[in-house]
């Protein structure tokens, strides 16, 4: 790919990507939208989304990926399968951002590379996810209703979402490798509410098992090494997110990983925005990327307009 030169470079086709796209290209904008792997993101590989508005029968992860990749192609969105390496800025206060097909030189551009969760790297987590293995109670939660769960993870969202499912499932196991938790306060008050949450403290999950579906998971404890085995339907897996963010280097700003942003998804870099869940946020969903990708794109475009000195 040729050095091109635009107004907007979107790095990420996921739905805030496509979505960012979308609006820009309303707005006039000239722009590229950067993506390493097929446009979709993460959301192309739930198996069934229900929580998204305007579905009350729920649509599958790709149709809903696809539709939103289509509406931008419609309105001449230009998607490249590019990896970004890196960044830099031009003494003419453009950005150009390094692909492994060639460079782009831009205006402004907004950063929705997603993020991804953490993985436990246990035998049968790969070959049940989907099947059991979730890493979103809030996304998954329902389809668990009266069963008996797992949540691992010791933060606030492992927490919340242990607190959550206590309300919809029979029983829910809270497994943490240490003995005392790391979320606020108010959320160890709540979990000691919850007589249907059985601590499982000093434990890992050292695998996961069943044919179809989940069947059980066995656990160690870390102190003892004693294995225990758990029978449930379901295993929650809250341990964290990773944002690959590493390409931009010193002139965006992170916190392990994420990107802070203001309301207006800007961050302290000129022209630089963010959208979905590579910023820094408590809420990761699809319905909030959208929201992201839309303020970013407006105010990008406002951004390019104060720089031509429009």
């Amino acid at each position: 790919m040729p050095l091109h030169n635009c107004d907007l470079v979107i790095v990420g086709g996921g739905v805030a990507g496509s979505t960012a796209a979308l609006y820009g290209r309303r707005f006039g904008l000239d722009l590229l939208v950067l993506e390493r792997a097929a446009p979709g993101g993460q959301t192309a590989s739930a198996s069934c989304i229900e929580n998204y508005p305007g579905f009350p029968e729920g649509i599958t992860g790709p149709e809903l990926a696809q539709n939103v990749t289509d509406q931008a192609l419609k309105v001449g969105v230009e998607y490249v399968n590019a990896e970004v390496m890196g960044l830099s800025h031009t003494g003419s206060g453009k950005w150009i951002v390094h692909t492994d097909q060639g460079d782009v030189e831009t205006i402004a551009f907004i950063v929705a590379t997603g993020a991804s969760p953490r993985h436990l790297n246990v035998p049968g987590e790969r070959e049940l996810a989907g099947r059991g293995v979730s890493y979103c109670a809030t996304c998954d939660g329902f389809f668990f209703r009266g069963q008996t769960v797992a949540v691992v993870g010791g933060g606030n969202t492992a927490v919340d979402e242990a607190i959550y499912l206590s309300e919809i499932c029979a029983k829910v196991y809270l497994i943490h490798r240490r003995d005392e938790f790391r979320c606020e306060r108010f959320l160890q008050d709540r979990l000691g509410s919850r007589p249907n949450i059985d601590l499982v403290l000093d434990s890992t999950v050292v695998e996961i098992r069943g044919e179809e579906q989940v069947e059980n998971v066995r656990v160690r404890n870390v102190k003892s090494g004693e294995d225990r085995v758990f029978d449930l339907q379901g295993v929650f897996i809250a341990i964290g997110n990773v944002a690959r963010t590493d390409w931009l280097g010193d002139y965006v700003e992170r916190e392990d990983g994420f990107i802070p942003t203001n309301e207006n998804m800007e961050t302290k870099a000129p022209g630089i925005f963010a959208a979905g869940d590579v910023r820094k946020t408590l809420v990761r969903q699809i319905t909030t990327a959208v929201g992201n990708a839309t303020t970013a794109a407006f105010f990008a475009y406002h951004y390019v307009q104060g720089f031509r000195g429009g």
